[in-house]
């Protein structure tokens, strides 16, 4: 990431400039999205916008984002303390179906077990 792209997402607040960048330019980013997830990760105190790029990642190509994507859940789930966002993130990554796979899923992706988890303490 140049200086000046730096410089100015430094100054983001909350994520959401951070999250625009990533989205106005997805054709062009992908040597800087490492850097990007990280000022995201800085910046975002609450996880909303953490959550946003994690579901906008994964609509766009789940496969050329997957380590940015992995970086973003982790992220919202030390973030997200408030659950206000999980449940929306994990219906865009597993499915509207996501309680009905959760045993599977929780044997099989530790993400989807940590956030499972959060969401629904008591178990499946």
């Amino acid at each position: 990431m140049d200086e000046q792209l730096s410089k100015k997402l430094s100054k983001d607040p909350n994520g959401l400039m951070t999250y625009e960048y990533i989205a106005n330019n997805i054709q062009t980013i992908d040597d800087i999205i490492p850097e990007l997830v990280d000022n995201m990760i800085l910046v975002d105190k609450t996880g909303q916008f953490i959550v946003s790029t994690a579901r906008y990642l994964n609509a766009i190509d789940s496969n050329r984002f997957a380590d940015s994507i992995d970086r973003l859940v982790k992220a919202a789930i030390a973030r997200d303390r408030e659950h206000v966002y999980l449940a929306d993130l994990a219906v865009s990554l597993w499915g509207p179906d996501f309680r009905e796979k959760a045993a599977q899923l929780c044997e099989t992706d530790d993400n989807f077990r940590r956030i499972f988890k959060r969401l629904y303490p008591v178990g499946i």
